[in-house]
């Protein structure tokens, strides 16, 4: 106590006081530690960096840039490091210019690193959105610096700026001061409008691939004087998806996770991810079609922490794996984020399994993910996928099952149902098998071939019968009610012919002369109308009069009814009926019609070999 006051004393190491505390420095997290500081730091980033040490060297330096990627790839910092090296210059050394070479810090470099500076302005353009904002902007930049050589604004998440917060930018960016730059960086580059990103010099910042990011986590380490296994930098790798920022922070939770000691399974239990050897043994049980082992592979990962959806979302990715080790086999044995497991076995699955295994495969665990993501019970979703993509694992494709069914109705010809009365028709894609020839009937006759001068064969490929669709030309003849629809189609008279389909039934026609009963909610003026059309288009009077007769359905109708018969028609194949039972909820798209036959015929000269008087060509040619 002070004598004099009785008030405590300031001195230090007086009797029954306690020793003052030191300050403490606050911890700073791997993102910000070891933020690069200046282009040499970036990784990732090289055809960016040459472009601007080009363009500094050349000082072809534009007034605007556009840096654009996903979260955690260096965009702010980038924006950073350019104001740095557009005001780099260093005390005691000849003032050289705009440079990206900073060997040290210079006069402005640490204020601009630590967004102090007072002519190097940051601007949230999402906290900041509004046309005042960008007014302040403009205002000042009228204003030369204050002690640096140029005046940048950056501008972060710029795509967030209103619609007039952008039209007010618009003349400024495209002439500005010559000592004002502008750094604009978004994660949403198609919210710019052109008219902005045309005024900017674009660089699309990559994520940064994983061996990079793998030896980036090592040296982070080093210096950190952290273990940390490659299996473990490999699983951050993957989680960050190509995102520094992500990595670093993943890496930074995983050291406080295992104190100091970062391993593959505190990093496993940290994420909530499967051990990857395990995920290979659930593949292989899978793809095996062995349920039980699936099931109890799944349900042990999911005791062990691992998500469900997480656990197909593994899956998906070994797929999509051994799908590369098949078809790319250097360019997937080359990632460094592979474990020894995941290349030996995954090669083995990629030898046996075919590509049509693994593309079904994927498409089944790309459907259930987000199944089991909204699932209310997300194991129980889990394994319905894996019952699903096991009882498809071994299933033929459907051609192939066509193809089977085929070979097996060739080899018993005898269970093919009998003829009916009503067979398919015989111009659908899927045509029945033709009965064999009764010996009463005779066979066709073959084409005739004639012996040309020149000993070629003289031949004619003439196309079997086709219905014919009336030409319609300067005063046509009209022999039926179709022909009239199909002259509306053909004088583009979309409105007409949609009518005559479907608010028409027809109840007498003859040339001249039409009569129909006018469908329910059909327009009253439509006999009119098509009168008067048809006394323009065939240069004769028609009379197109309403009746109350009940007539013929409508065009629209026998297409639908017609069309469902051929459906019908199709279904009751028996190949056609094999199939479907064969793969449940398939059903029939279409039925369409197969090419026309070709016939021979004479007048055609086909170069080949001479044909004697008694030679006859076989039925194959």
């Amino acid at each position: 106590m002070d004598a004099t006051s009785g008030t405590p004393s300031d001195l230090p190491g007086l009797p029954g006081l306690p020793e003052p505390v030191p300050a403490v420095t606050p911890y700073r997290v791997l993102a910000r530690k070891y933020r690069p500081q200046n282009f040499d730091d970036l990784i990732g980033q090289g055809a960016m960096v040459r472009t601007l040490a080009n363009a500094f060297a050349a000082n072809r330096i534009p007034q605007a840039w556009m840096l654009t990627g996903v979260r955690g790839v260096g965009k702010t910092t980038t924006a950073r490091i350019l104001a740095r090296g557009l005001n780099y210059v260093r005390d005691g050394h000849p003032d050289t210019g705009p440079t990206i070479a900073m060997p040290e810090l210079g006069r402005h470099c640490q204020a601009i690193m630590e967004s102090r500076h007072m002519d190097v302005l940051e601007m949230d353009a999402a906290s900041h959105t509004g046309i005042d904002d960008v007014r302040g902007i403009i205002d000042g930049i009228r204003y030369s610096p204050v002690s640096a050589r140029y005046k940048v604004y950056i501008v972060d998440e710029v795509h967030m700026l209103s619609e007039k917060a952008f039209n007010a930018f618009l003349k400024t960016l495209e002439e500005p001061p010559p000592h004002a730059k502008f750094v604009f960086a978004t994660t949403e580059i198609r919210k710019v409008p052109v008219t902005i990103l045309s005024r900017c010099q674009r660089f699309d910042l990559r994520r940064v691939e994983a061996d990079t990011m793998v030896a980036h986590l090592a040296r982070i380490c080093a210096a950190e004087n952290v273990e940390a296994e490659p299996e473990a930098l490999a699983a951050i790798t993957r989680a960050a998806e190509g995102s520094v920022r992500d990595a670093l922070s993943l890496l930074d939770q995983a050291i406080a996770h295992g104190a100091g000691l970062v391993t593959g399974a505190s990093v496993r239990d940290m994420l909530g991810l499967a051990d990857r050897g395990r995920i290979v043994d659930l593949f292989e049980a899978v793809m095996r079609g062995d349920v039980p082992a699936s099931f109890a592979e799944v349900r042990g990962q999911y005791e062990a922490g691992a998500d469900p959806a997480v656990i197909l979302s593994d899956l998906a990715s070994f797929t999509h794996l051994v799908t590369r080790l098949k078809l790319v086999p250097e360019a997937a044995a080359a990632d460094p984020t592979l474990s020894a497991d995941e290349r030996g076995r995954g090669g083995a699955f990629a030898a046996k399994l075919s590509v049509r295994a693994l593309s079904r495969a994927w498409q089944i665990l790309l459907k259930a993910i987000p199944e089991v993501q909204v699932a209310a019970r997300p194991l129980a979703a889990a394994e319905m996928a894996l019952v699903r993509l096991a009882y498809a694992a071994d299933l033929p494709t459907p051609d192939e099952a066509l193809r089977q069914l085929r070979t097996e109705a060739l080899a018993s010809p005898q269970t093919q149902a009998p003829p009916t009365a009503s067979p398919p028709a015989p111009s659908s894609a899927l045509s029945p098998p033709q009965p064999s020839t009764p010996a009463s009937v005779e066979p066709p006759p073959r084409p005739a071939l004639t012996l040309a001068a020149s000993g070629g064969v003289r031949a004619a490929l003439v196309p079997s019968p086709v219905p014919q669709v009336p030409a319609v030309s300067a005063g046509p003849r009209l022999a039926r009610f179709e022909d009239v629809v199909a002259m509306a189609d053909e004088r583009r008279d979309i409105g007409l012919k949609m009518a005559l389909e479907r608010e028409v039934h027809l109840v007498r026609f003859e040339e001249g002369r039409i009569e129909f009963r006018l469908a329910d909610g059909g327009r009253q003026s439509l006999a009119n109308d098509l009168a008067r059309s048809l006394d323009a288009w065939t240069g004769q009077r028609w009379i197109v009069a309403l009746s109350k007769e009940v007539g013929e359905p409508t065009l629209a109708y026998k297409a639908r009814a017609a069309l469902e018969s051929r459906h019908e028609n199709a279904a009751a194949h028996p190949l056609v009926r094999e199939v479907l039972a064969r793969f449940p909820g398939a059903q029939i798209v279409d039925v369409r019609d197969k090419a026309p036959p070709v016939e021979i015929a004479e007048s055609v000269d086909l170069a080949g070999p001479e044909i004697s008087a008694g030679d006859e060509p076989d039925d194959e040619a």
